[in-house]
């Protein structure tokens, strides 16, 4: 009896089957299974979507395995898919792949799309000032990369050493990554584990197949076209990324057109650290501003995507950098044609994505019809650039295409007021198809025979509130309240009782219903088709759409560098083949944002050559404003050759190459390493690239050790970067006066200081950089206007006081030094510290010529307990 009623516990029904079939094939995504109106997950997965979502977690009867459900509309996938996605799952959604009135068995179903952080199309899972950046891995004689975003086309490819993919993957913070299942070890090693990733099997990452893939995919011959036949790691990864595209049911990707290469040495290189440390994207501290909140003023999103990549890959062409110059001169000119190419760039919105969701026939009516409005946008301002005196501006505008083709042809076959939906009808204009014309003029006669039959029923029946209504059920039906009832005509048919009315139909009602019904269903099945086959045609011209969007994103950009340069008072800086590097009146292009109103920026003057001032020595108390000038002079040369103006009063700067920096702290100690080593591997990596066009930015080197080893590392580092062949460009702040010696003996250094001023035992920072070396910290004067204790401040006083006066002389020979050092020990000793002066006082009172062995025996064991010996 027992063994019965297991058996049919463990009974599955079909429904179950089904889904345990599809579940089998996706272990490692969470199922959102379509059944009627509803996505449902079930057993594990139910526990997980209804802890993240907020949702009713119940149970199944049936006795199943997976007897844990929950569920959502359908309609609501829009709200909840982000919601999972965030929380770091892969979600596989599997929909009814057949119309449930087609069959009278169980509904075929299958997984349409799996949804991961790095591959989406969704909406509310992108972000749309940003990138979302698949990165793929392969290990081989270098390291090929490659980023993928499925949601604009866009296909980066490159390969070198770790740093080099390091900062790749830095800069382009992919939100999910992908390598080879065998290299696991290797990759958290290289990379850590700060990357959500996925692995794929190892026959993905060859040779042979991932030409085979690209080849197909791009249907070439070669990849000679792309540039990149000799990455052969880097075209490996890219391979792999297109596979993960496919093992993740993105079949329509055709919008993915074109494949670039990522060269080395067409950027500037700036190294991990460097980015992380100059805060272009991202502050440690709450609520804090970075340089591409300065810089972002983009009316598209698309521009907004862009503006972060020429953050992160500032150019080193002479040309390229001097042709957006001179396009942001040109707008400050003429402030007439901004307004006007920023009122149609207004129009255009997010082309990128939006001929993305035509590729892979995800794009509603509303969203063709934005298309077509942004086609429109594209005439008048290729009109109006090829109109302009700007040679460039004209150039860039040869390259946009209104492909007035097919937005005629939108504009012809769909309604300006399409709604969202196809299914709601009112799609596909009149004139269009002459079958639709005939349905509509059925549909339209039809509901005026309604209108008919209510006013004539209600003059025969004299019922003054008749009316007729619709629903899913018994379809057309005339409704009757219940102080009418003894009113309805014989022939009426009663189909249903309400609490105060009663609902009837008629033959009449019935024969016009089928008409009506049949009219609508074929109308809808006629606008799906015509849409279907428009939405195809947009295909012929995505190419063409796709560089409307690149040329349209780079104008945004320019036009946001000229509403920052304006409103500002940046200046155009003049860039040329030199290694000097001339800054008037710099200011930080940061800080100068987030001053207290009324509060002007302190501007400084920097000047750099490999010839006479090579490296500038930089010394001055704490928060005088030493890092602030580090920083503003790498990002004043990072803006001027991303093409924006600059903020200062007058730039000179030589292409520099690579922009070097160890500034602040960056402790790294979730993986056991201190503040000393960071610092020491982050230089270490500076040292070992540097060139004669780099751009070296020191802060505080040395601080995280003893005093004589960091002065004696921070001395030999400079000492390195004057004496090696490069001779780099290098500002060098620190607190250890003692290197201000070193110009005595290398003539490229040269000291300047931060200037104080000092007032009654107070200072007041000036921020003004001045020639000549500092002698003084003002550690204590920091200390007390951070609000320390006055007895701390006091005590802090006496111990440097009575330091300095035990210091060793300049002149001193090492004997003299050696004994001073001793010294010091000892006048610590004799410090004013209560009890040391207790036990001083006690001894100096002692009569030793008096004193029995006993006595002398107990004032030591008493000296001893008051010293807490």
């Amino acid at each position: 009896m027992s063994t019965q009623k297991n058996t049919k516990a463990k009974k599955v029904t079909p429904l179950m089957q089904q889904y345990n079939g599809i579940k089998a094939k996706y272990p490692n995504a969470l199922l959102l299974f379509r059944v009627g109106d509803f996505y449902e997950t079930f057993g594990e997965d139910a526990v997980k979507s209804a802890k993240i979502l907020g949702i009713t977690l119940t149970k199944r009867s049936n006795g199943s395995a997976n007897d844990a459900l929950a569920g959502f509309p359908h309609h609501s996938l829009d709200t909840y898919l982000p919601k999972l996605v965030r929380a770091g799952f892969r979600v596989a959604i599997c929909d009814q792949l057949e119309d449930p009135k087609a069959t009278k068995s169980i509904v075929k179903r299958g997984v349409t799309e799996l949804v991961t952080p790095g591959v989406s199309y969704n909406e509310k899972v992108l972000d749309h000032k940003s990138n979302t950046f698949l990165a793929s891995i392969h290990f081989g004689l270098n390291i090929g990369v490659s980023f993928l975003d499925i949601s604009t086309g866009e296909f980066f490819v490159a390969q070198g050493n770790a740093d080099y993919i390091g900062k790749l993957l830095q800069s382009f913070s992919p939100s999910e990554l992908v390598y080879e299942k065998q290299n696991k070890s290797q990759f958290k090693e290289v990379f850590g584990d700060k990357f959500y990733t996925n692995t794929l099997e190892d026959w993905v990452f060859t040779k042979e197949f991932a030409n085979e893939k690209l080849l197909d995919h791009f249907g070439t011959t070669s990849l000679k076209g792309f540039g990149i036949e000799d990455l052969e790691d880097g075209v490996i990864s890219a391979g792999a990324a297109l596979q993960y595209l496919a093992e993740t049911q993105h079949l329509h990707v055709k919008h993915i057109a074109n494949l670039q290469r990522l060269e080395e040495t067409h950027h500037v290189w700036m190294d991990k650290f460097t980015i992380r440390n100059l805060e272009l994207f991202h502050s440690s501290g709450e609520g804090a501003i970075t340089l591409i909140d300065v810089l972002d003023h983009n009316i598209t999103p698309m521009g907004s995507r862009l503006m972060k990549r020429w953050l992160a890959f500032p150019l080193k062409d002479k040309k390229q950098i001097e042709d957006r110059h001179s396009i942001i001169e040109y707008l400050l000119q003429e402030n007439d044609l901004r307004q006007s190419l920023q009122t149609h760039i207004k129009e255009i919105g997010d082309l990128e994505r939006l001929i993305t969701k035509v590729a892979t026939g995800r794009i509603n009516p509303r969203e063709v019809v934005q298309l077509k409005r942004a086609l429109f946008s594209i005439k008048p301002i290729k009109a109006e650039c090829n109109d302009s005196n700007n040679k460039v501006l004209v150039h860039l505008a040869d390259q946009l295409n209104p492909c007035e083709k097919v937005r005629r042809k939108i504009e012809k076959e769909i309604n300006e007021d399409a709604p969202i939906a196809l299914g709601k009808g009112n799609v596909i204009c009149d004139g269009v198809d002459s079958d639709l014309d005939d349905l509509r003029s059925i549909a339209r006669s039809s509901h005026d025979h309604l209108q008919q039959i209510l006013e004539r029923e209600t003059e025969r029946s004299a019922i003054p509130s008749l009316k007729i209504a619709f629903n899913n059920v018994f379809g057309y039906y005339l409704e009757v309240r219940n102080t009418h009832k003894d009113k309805v005509p014989e022939d009426w048919i009663r189909k249903q009782t309400l609490v105060n009315a009663e609902r009837y139909i008629t033959p009449e009602l019935k024969e016009l219903e089928v008409k009506i019904l049949g009219a609508e269903d074929k109308i809808a099945i006629l606008e799906s088709r015509i849409y279907t086959e428009l939405v195809g045609s947009l295909l012929e011209y995505m190419t063409n759409i796709q560089i409307n969007a690149q040329r349209i994103a780079q104008l945004d950009c320019l036009f946001s560098f000229a509403h920052v340069s304006e409103r500002n008072n940046y200046v155009k800086p003049i860039i040329d083949d030199s290694f000097d590097l001339e800054i008037k009146n710099g200011r930080h292009p940061v800080i100068e944002q987030q001053l207290p109103l009324g509060e002007e920026f302190i501007a400084n003057n920097i000047f750099l050559n490999r010839d006479e001032q090579q490296i500038i020595m930089i010394t001055g108390p704490n928060m005088s404003g030493k890092s602030a000038i580090l920083r503003q002079t790498a990002l004043i040369v990072i803006l001027a050759q991303m093409g924006c103006f600059v903020p200062a009063e007058k730039a000179k700067i030589g292409i520099v190459d690579k922009v070097f920096t160890r500034v602040g702290a960056s402790d790294n100690i979730s993986q056991g390493e201190s503040t000393f080593m960071v610092e020491m591997n982050e230089t270490a990596s500076i040292l070992n690239n540097v060139s004669e066009r780099s751009l070296i930015l020191l802060d505080e080197i040395g601080r995280g050790t003893s005093t004589y080893d960091g002065i004696s590392i921070a001395w030999a580092i400079a000492e390195y970067i004057h004496q090696h062949a490069s001779q780099a460009k290098t500002l060098f702040a620190t607190h250890y006066h003692e290197l201000n010696d070193m110009h005595k003996t290398f003539n490229r250094v040269k000291n300047f200081n931060v200037s104080v001023k000092e007032m009654t035992n107070k200072i007041i920072f000036m921020r003004k950089l001045v020639a000549g070396g500092s002698e003084h910290s003002f550690g204590i004067h920091v200390a007390k206007m951070a609000g320390m204790p006055s007895v701390v401040v006091k005590r802090a006083n006496e111990i440097m006081k009575q330091m300095e006066n035990s210091q060793p002389t300049k002149k001193g020979n090492k004997a003299v030094v050696k004994a001073r050092e001793e010294d010091v020990q000892l006048s610590f000793f004799q410090l004013d510290d209560p009890v040391l002066i207790q036990i001083r006082d006690q001894i100096k009172d002692l009569d030793i010529n008096t004193l029995t062995p006993v006595e002398a025996l107990m004032k030591l064991n008493e000296i001893k307990k008051l010293s807490g010996l």
